[in-house]
């Protein structure tokens, strides 16, 4: 495993322009409307694979229970699972093929590795537990909730980057080289 800095990470080249990664977004989450009748979201996904990891382990318990029951003995069969599996499939393929695969922590000078890995699953670990108390994640409320223009997702987006400048200011110094 390679470690990174941030001006290594800037230096390497490659990656789609996002421009147009912008608007494949954009395509792919109108298709998604006018086929499935429903936007785009991550948390959904990974909870269902939780809930058919359950089901591998106690079944019954499963199936009784509020959350994870619901879903029934086939949770998989959900089109934001496939989308999870097509997002993640879709990265790895999209790395192979340019030349950009390495397992590496990306972080700061002043950060050590395993104090960004700690972080980073900190980080993870309570963005997913919000996700799931709130029915949805950030992507799914900025994506499918903005492309509807509801108010309430376009004000998460407004107080989402807002609170993404404030937390930044109390962190960058670990990235600082």
């Amino acid at each position: 495993m390679t470690e990174k800095t941030t001006h290594e990470i800037k230096a390497e080249k490659g990656g789609m322009n996002p421009y147009y990664a912008g608007v494949l977004l954009g395509a792919t989450l109108l298709f998604s409307y006018l086929i499935l009748g429903a936007g785009l979201g991550a948390s959904s996904g990974i909870a269902r694979v939780g809930a058919q990891a359950a089901l591998l382990f106690s079944p019954a318990r499963t199936l009784a229970s509020d959350y994870f029951g619901s879903w029934g003995p086939h949770p998989l069969r959900y089109y934001l699972a496939f989308m999870l599996a097509g997002v993640f499939f879709g990265g790895l393929i999209s790395a192979l093929l340019a030349g950009r695969w390495d397992f590496s922590v990306e972080r700061g000078g002043k950060c050590p590795p395993g104090k960004r890995l700690l972080l980073a699953l900190v980080g993870g670990v309570l963005a997913g537990f919000a996700s799931r108390l709130a029915n949805g994640c950030t992507s799914g409320q900025a994506l499918s909730g903005s492309a509807l223009l509801l108010t309430g997702s376009l004000l998460f987006l407004i107080f989402l980057f807002a609170g993404g400048y404030a937390v930044a200011w109390f962190v960058r110094r670990q990235w600082d080289d």
